[in-house]
């Protein structure tokens, strides 16, 4: 039987405590390593913020740009327009299901799943049911949407690529599932008519988006341990497209570089994590599970910087703004890191709930925390 971990169970399995050796007294491993003061070089500004009523522990719930407007859902069924300029709703459609996960958004359609499996795709204009279909599963990754097809993950390990106009289902791919996972899957990505996918046994595929034919299939990383939790390498991150490689990263796994013509990986080190990388122009940035914040050079891959001033503080993804990392954590916090040598340059405090998804758009990073509150933010001028 498949068994399901939080991610706040996996955190718990590394608790212990040991020396400190950056101050003078001992660190307790089980609790968020103590914020050190920084010289606030790169002043945030909060332009406004906006809550939503709902529960977002897992981080399943994301925003979609329609223009100068945001879309997003609660779990019960209510979907927003948002003016992106000062959070004004205006719109409210109450679609009245429960919501697992938000909604994608594409080709003037919405897109979401509800608690037990359904998938549903709505007009954008006039929130009209367009088509459902039983994933028959329960589903906790945004779908991705191209004109062709409109591709879900579910928690069976399974891909479903639905026809984007009519509903009907044009293929699906059954990965092999191990028996422990972690609770969660990855959004899949679409990029030159292929859709590239991680799934837990730690492997990442592409298929062709029409007929679902298998392009290349390969190990984000191999099993290595003797226990069940040891052998546990789950891809929960969305890979990342970088000239003729793809990225994907896995827990207690690797970050490994596949080439998309020859199908295979090129490139690889060790690595965890439950994020995509950030690429940037020179390197390669991954938020390890631990909170470790790591650079790799994105021609080979030997580390440039690290970064463990903020272990055990559950980072969130984080996005490049200019030349920067920006990623939230486990206390409401938001942290800037100069690309360039691993740096805090910046912070500022949003919430008093967990930070669980950042999304850059233009000037301005929009900000999910655990309660489905955004709060959005650009550099101080």
């Amino acid at each position: 039987m498949k068994h399901l971990l939080s991610l706040l169970i996996i955190s718990m399995i590394t608790g212990c405590s040991t020396l400190n050796f950056w101050s003078s007294e001992e660190e307790d491993l089980e609790e968020p390593r103590p914020l050190q003061r920084i010289e606030n070089l790169f002043k945030l500004d909060r332009i406004w913020s906006r809550g939503f009523n709902s529960d977002n522990s897992l981080g399943n719930y994301r925003i979609a740009f329609d223009g100068d407007e945001i879309i997003i859902t609660n779990e019960d069924g209510d979907i927003f327009n948002i003016n992106k300029f000062n959070g004004k709703v205006n719109n409210k459609y109450e679609f009245e299901v429960d919501v697992s996960v938000s909604v994608a958004f594409g080709f003037n359609k919405i897109v979401l799943a509800d608690k037990d499996g359904m998938i549903y795709c709505l007009s954008a204009a006039n929130k009209d049911l367009i088509w459902s279909l039983d994933s028959g599963a329960e589903v906790l990754s945004i779908p991705a949407i191209d004109a062709k097809a409109v591709v879900v993950h579910t928690s069976a390990g399974q891909l479903l690529a639905i026809d984007t106009n009519s509903g009907s289902l044009n293929w699906s791919y059954r990965s092999q599932l191990p028996n422990l996972t972690i609770r969660g899957n990855s959004t899949p990505l679409i990029a030159n008519d292929q859709v590239f996918a991680t799934f837990d046994n730690g492997r990442l595929g592409s298929f062709d988006i029409a007929t679902g034919f298998s392009l290349f299939d390969g190990p984000i990383s191999y099993k290595e341990g003797s226990s069940e939790l040891e052998n546990l390498i789950d891809a929960d991150s969305t890979p990342v497209i970088e000239g003729p490689l793809v990225f994907a990263t896995n827990y207690q796994g690797s970050l490994t570089g596949f080439s998309i013509q020859e199908g295979r990986p090129v490139l690889s080190i060790k690595s965890s994590s439950f994020h995509p990388p950030v690429i940037m122009s020179r390197n390669v940035v991954v938020i390890q599970d631990s909170g470790e914040i790591s650079s790799f050079s994105n021609q080979t891959l030997t580390l440039d910087w690290e970064n463990t001033d903020y272990l055990r503080r559950k980072p969130s993804n984080a996005v490049d703004y200019q030349g920067n990392i920006i990623f939230g954590d486990v206390e409401g916090f938001v942290h800037v890191i100069d690309g360039s040598n691993g740096n805090t340059i910046g912070r500022m405090k949003i919430s008093s709930n967990p930070i669980k998804n950042l999304v850059k758009r233009g000037n301005e990073i929009y900000i999910l925390d655990s309660e489905l509150k955004l709060f959005v933010i650009n550099r101080d001028a």
